[in-house]
């Protein structure tokens, strides 16, 4: 029966989340969009930090982490942003609510694999800017999605290693108008791309007994930079605006843009933390993006300049008593964290980067340490300088991680 209903609620938030956008940041303009957070919402509670690992929950970032289940968990999630933009001189504010993941994952004695659909980046934004001379409006949709499927084989009780394998495909659609004052025509680009490509994500972690009770973790993750196939076409039209602000085109030419490779980089991860097991545990951990070597054919690059992104964060949880009977928050998971990142790129001289706390509770439901997370983040990226947009964000994020026995042998039906 649970698995019906697991099914069930997957579709279910599934069809609700396709017409919704993952995002507003006009950042999402550069690149192939913003890169959504590779993660659980276990995870993003703890500042995002990866490095701990068990037997209940499923760890996307590290897929050395699906050897060590002992349960089928199955795991989804949606999370609801809600950000203030503004500039130096204007402020809006914008909502934006997506579908974080889906997955499965199984335990097979030494070996585990999970497989699932989760986001990998979003285009969404709307911009208008009107002076004396120029009507200028800029409008963003759609992104990429990863279906991903991972292996993991633990070697000794204290030393797994994993591999997963991901299929990213999607499309994006991305419209410039530009209308001059005192002219009768304007112009319209329209770029339309499909992408599709595979990625690997290389994955491994080792625990050190320091004694009966305490524990030293060391994880490790290694994406190796991979490329995109891009197909498309770009539009490029002469235009009249109407007085309600529609523009009509004239005369359209379309140029076809057909087997380009967008490069995307690599990326390493290396974290380290100390905890007892089902107690608690504090950790941090450290990115470096390659994104200098990123390269996109299909973007006007302008005053924009792609650099190495560096990543960090800390983050740790805490459980009263897990196995308490007399109280019910005794066994509730404390978890908190926060970060700072460098987004890779920069924008008229300046360097576009981000910073969040989080929190978060993971509430205990049904049998078999069957759990519901419900997580914040407060933070903020960007800046006003030089007519740039500053966002101030409020994230809440909530997944089920539910697991169950199969193959359970009944001596009584």
């Amino acid at each position: 029966m649970l698995k019906q209903i697991i099914f069930a609620v997957m579709l279910l938030i599934t069809g609700v989340s396709i017409a919704q956008n993952g995002t507003t940041s006009p950042y999402s303009y550069f690149g192939i969009g913003e890169q959504k957070f590779k993660g659980t919402a276990e995870n993003r509670s703890m500042g995002g930090l990866s490095v701990y690992s068990d037997s209940i929950h499923l760890n996307f970032q590290n897929p050395a982490s699906v050897a060590k289940l002992q349960l089928v968990n199955y795991a989804v999630a949606g999370s609801y942003k809600y950000v203030t933009q503004s500039t130096e001189t204007e402020e809006q504010n914008a909502t934006a609510t997506s579908l974080d993941y889906i997955a499965i994952g199984i335990p097979m004695g030494r070996f585990g694999v999970s497989f699932g659909l989760l986001p990998y980046t979003t285009v969404g934004y709307k911009l208008e800017s009107e002076n004396e001379e120029t009507i200028s409006q800029y409008t963003g949709t759609g992104g990429l999605n990863k279906v991903f499927m991972a292996f993991a084989y633990q070697f000794t009780p204290n030393f797994t290693f994993g591999i997963d394998a991901n299929y990213n495909f999607g499309n994006t659609e991305k419209k410039t108008f530009v209308d001059e004052v005192g002219n009768q025509f304007g112009t319209r680009e329209v770029l339309r791309s499909d992408l599709k490509g595979f990625s690997f994500n290389f994955g491994a972690e080792y625990i050190f007994k320091l004694n009966d009770y305490l524990q030293l973790t060391t994880s490790a993750t290694y994406s190796p930079a991979t490329s995109f196939k891009a197909d498309g076409e770009r539009s490029l039209s002469t235009t009249i605006l109407t007085d309600n602000g529609t523009a009509i085109p004239v005369d359209t030419r379309v140029t076809y843009l057909d087997g380009l490779d967008i490069k995307f980089p690599s990326q390493f991860t290396i974290g380290g933390g100390i905890g007892t097991s089902k107690d608690w545990f504090i950790g941090a951990q450290y990115s470096n993006v390659k994104m200098s070597n990123f390269n996109d054919p299909l973007l006007n690059v302008g005053t924009i300049e792609f650099m190495d992104a560096n990543r960090y964060r800390i983050g740790g949880f805490f459980i009263p008593n897990y196995n308490s009977i007399s109280s019910y928050w005794h066994r509730v998971v404390y978890r908190a964290g926060a970060r700072y990142e460098e987004n890779g790129f920069n924008v008229a001289g300046e360097d576009i980067n981000e910073f969040g706390i989080s929190f978060g509770v993971g509430l205990p439901v049904g049998r078999f340490y069957s759990n519901l997370n419900l997580g914040f983040e407060i933070g903020s990226r960007g800046t006003t300088n030089n007519g740039l947009v500053k966002e101030n964000f409020f994230n809440t994020f909530i997944s089920l991680s539910l697991n169950d026995k199969w193959f359970e042998k009944r001596y009584i039906d």
